[in-house]
């Protein structure tokens, strides 16, 4: 990747191009100073407005998934929460990339052809950081690499945007939580602010989720997926959201995880995935959920009023 201008200008070329991505590329006007009690962690139990729009994997409709650039076109669409995945490598960086190899969204089987099946766990930092992230989306992102965790929390401080992290697949780096945090700290963002604010920690492992609880109980977690009813107690212990794909859902779903206090005290929140069409955003919201996490974040937005 070049240069976040080329990015900007190269999504307004996808755009006009890829016909099955619906919704405009235009920014919202955000309010100067205006606060915007759905977006941040601590959202008012009572909040029945618009649902927080979270660009997954960044705007990744517009942009390679998981990079600088994804985040950067978010922002420019006016979205203040990102979503990503979180791995380690070899040697212990914590990297941002989404499938457990490498194939899909990199040229890795080109640049490491002996190297089979190319996992994320299999290869070093600087060996990552020979590889090109963006090519496989557009010529226009040609170069684009995968980030590491600290340049990708810089990318999200420098627009002043807010994080959703997802421990990607912890079973495969035992003591993930623990670097994460770290990681997290070392970047300022487990300060008051950062925490209150700007950060949620989430997982498909609920052992992952209660690890960075007990760890840092002051954290804001989520849980990916749709627990049983009769057992959404238990993870109300050490969890605040429980995040599910919006095809396990419904109204009463949502309304039985509401009637429940978090880890925190706050009504459990539900933020759901990945809604990328108006219908089914609008199906949602009429669900009541708190959140819509999507790849086409501009779509979602013009359908709930966001």
């Amino acid at each position: 990747m070049n240069t976040r201008a080329a990015a900007v200008a190269s999504a307004a070329l996808l755009s006009a191009t890829a016909l099955l991505l619906p919704g405009t590329a235009q920014a919202a006007d955000r309010s100067a100073g205006a606060p915007d009690p759905s977006a941040g962690a601590a959202a008012p139990a009572g909040h029945r407005g618009a649902p927080t729009v979270f660009a997954h994997r960044g705007a990744s409709a517009y942009a390679p998934e998981n990079t600088i650039a994804a985040i950067d076109k978010a922002d420019d669409l006016g979205f203040d929460w990102v979503e990503n995945d979180v791995q380690r490598t070899k040697d212990g960086e914590l990297v941002v990339v989404h499938d457990t190899d490498l194939k899909r969204t990199t040229d890795v089987e080109q640049v490491f052809p002996d190297r089979a099946p190319w996992k994320v766990k299999d290869f070093t930092a600087a060996e990552m950081a020979r590889l090109d992230a963006g090519s496989w989306f557009g010529p226009a992102f040609a170069g684009a690499r995968v980030p590491t965790l600290k340049q990708y929390l810089r990318g999200v401080d420098a627009n002043h945007q807010k994080l959703l992290l997802e421990i990607k697949a912890p079973e495969l780096y035992p003591g993930i939580e623990r670097d994460t945090l770290r990681v997290l700290r070392e970047a300022g963002w487990l300060k008051r602010g950062h925490v209150k604010h700007r950060l949620v920690v989430q997982s498909f492992s609920a052992a992952s989720v209660r690890a960075v609880h007990q760890q840092r109980p002051d954290v804001t977690t989520g849980f990916l997926g749709t627990p049983a009813i009769a057992d959404l107690p238990s993870y109300a212990a050490y969890t605040d959201q429980i995040n599910p794909s919006n095809t396990t859902i419904s109204a009463e779903y949502v309304r039985a995880v509401h009637a429940l206090k978090g880890a925190h005290g706050k009504r459990l929140r539900v933020n759901t995935w990945t809604v990328n069409d108006a219908a089914n955003a609008r199906r949602v919201q009429g669900y009541g959920v708190d959140g819509i996490i999507t790849n086409n974040p501009d779509v979602v937005r013009d359908a709930t009023g966001r």
